[in-house]
């Protein structure tokens, strides 16, 4: 730890009121043995180009109404050893290609380094995405050059990650969590006997992804939820709140027009939380940010009904307030340190990307070539025979994907480049040798769903391929190297 020394000059313009300031600890003079943490926050504006095609579902509907701007939102901390950087984006998918280039602008920038910058989409279903070039459906970017919105995403985030760095001051943090089981639901379901399960391939599965409220065929969910939302508070010496870090197990919300451009609940969320710790009256520059958890297999539909009624955006209003207050309830409760030990552990793990046999390739490019002279198997099969293509012609053997993980204290992060099942994040938790841990998912890439070996056994939407990308294995040996990585802290 660098020892900060004061100029002589200084001494020579007498007891200013910047040296007082100094010795009263509101200026942060490191000493041999101590850390003492800065923080910063920012927003960044990633707001795409109308008319270019919203990413979220099967059609193809293009940008003409921006409901609500989409943001960056970046916190970073500093405690004279290490910096990190954590950077949430309203996306609903962001190629690792995209996350490179922002890497490499930060450091020039500010420094950080490449493998201390955590980024992450939130998975809003309601943005143009940034994991293909323009308006070329399900176009891969794996080895092409981005278009000028990727580029775009890449320096504002890095624009964001710069502004939050230069806005660093000396600040406290705390953490904790709650539990709003209320918001979520497990979205695979066993069926009764004799419900159609047939999947796109010609195949039957034994579970079925969102099956419809009040369905008399549902007999049970397939999988668990996590409940539990964890929240990371920072704020100045004065008390005056910088930043909230929440993290929640919901994929998103929804009840967004099919043109509307919006952030979904991950953005009423922020909002409103500026607003319960006071705006910009008393909390000027704060910001509020939540990641999307374990969620892969988990959205917000009862279906065990009844069936809501709501207009647009009037659910995520709901949830998002929801969550915001549990959290705010908890608030003034959290116990602050300035002291913290900062770290991050960086690997790339090689998985081996699932390719169709050449029976399904055939079959494909038949669909794909006369989809009218073939009796289908499922109406989503010419959607999934494009796939299939593709995966086979666009994607490598293998995928590099990027497990990082922050330390803060007794506090882990862990992230993964995929769309990722409850249990997943449940088991990493479970495992994990800290006392606090959560995941985020969509995070430094994408590659897909990301469903476990079991349920890969079950079938399902989630493990199509063409909705999963990898080795059956891969949660297994994500959960393994990322809680290899997390034993490397202690």
């Amino acid at each position: 730890m660098k020892t900060t020394f004061l100029k002589p000059c200084i001494f020579a313009r007498g007891m200013s009121a910047w040296f007082m300031a100094g010795i009263l600890g509101f200026v942060s003079l490191s000493l041999p043995g101590q850390t003492a943490l800065k923080a910063g926050a920012s927003t960044s504006n990633i707001t795409p180009f109308l008319d270019n095609v919203l990413i979220g579902g099967f059609g193809s509907p293009v940008a003409k109404y921006i409901h609500d701007e989409l943001y960056a939102r970046t916190l970073v901390l500093d405690n004279g050893q290490e910096q990190v950087a954590i950077v949430m984006a309203d996306n609903c998918l962001i190629p690792r290609e995209v996350y490179d280039e922002a890497r490499q602008l930060i450091l020039e920038r500010t420094g950080i380094k490449k493998e201390n910058v955590l980024m992450a989409a939130t998975h809003t279903h309601s943005s143009v995405s940034a994991i293909k070039s323009g308006n070329e459906l399900g176009d891969f970017s794996y080895g092409k050059p981005l278009d000028e919105y990727q580029h775009f995403v890449a320096r504002r985030i890095a624009d964001g990650v710069a502004r939050a760095f230069y806005n660093r001051e000396p600040a406290k943090i705390g953490w904790g969590s709650v539990a709003a089981p209320e918001h979520v639901f497990n979205r695979r379901w066993f069926m009764k006997p004799g419900a159609d399960m047939t999947n796109p391939f010609g195949g039957k599965d034994k579970v079925k992804m969102n099956p419809g409220v009040s369905n008399p065929d549902l007999d049970k969910p397939a999988g668990p939820t996590d409940p539990e939302v964890f929240f990371i508070s920072v704020k100045a010496l004065d008390d005056r709140p910088i930043a909230l870090l929440a993290n929640y197990s919901l994929h998103y919300v929804g009840g967004v027009p099919g043109d509307h451009v919006s952030s979904d609940y991950f953005g009423v969320f922020a909002d409103y939380f500026k607003e319960l710790v006071g705006g910009d009256k008393n909390a000027p520059g704060f910001v509020a940010m939540i990641s999307n958890g374990t969620s892969g297999n988990v959205n917000n539909i009862n279906f065990r009904g009844p069936a809501e009624k709501m207009g647009t955006y009037q659910k995520m209003q709901v949830v998002a307030k929801d969550v915001a207050d549990k959290i705010f309830s908890q608030y003034a409760a959290i116990q602050y340190k300035t002291d913290v030990k900062l770290a991050a552990s960086y690997s790339e793990l090689d998985l081996q990307v699932r390719k169709p046999t050449p029976a399904m390739l055939a079959r494909a490019r038949k669909v794909v070539s006369d989809p009218g002279q073939i009796k289908l198997f499922h109406p989503l099969e010419p959607a999934y025979a494009a796939r299939l293509i593709q995966v086979q012609e666009r994607w490598p053997e293998k995928v590099p994907a990027v497990m990082l993980a922050l330390k803060i204290d007794d506090l882990a992060i862990a992230s993964i480049p995929f769309e990722t099942f409850a249990e997943t994040g449940l088991e990493i938790k479970k495992r994990s040798p800290f006392k606090s841990t959560f995941t985020v998912s969509l995070a430094n890439g994408w590659y897909g769903y990301l469903p476990t070996p079991e349920h890969h056994e079950l079938g399902g939407y989630e493990t199509w391929l063409g909705t999963n990308y990898v080795e059956k294995e891969a949660s297994r040996k994500i959960t393994e190297r990322l809680l290899k990585q997390l034993s490397s802290f202690k």
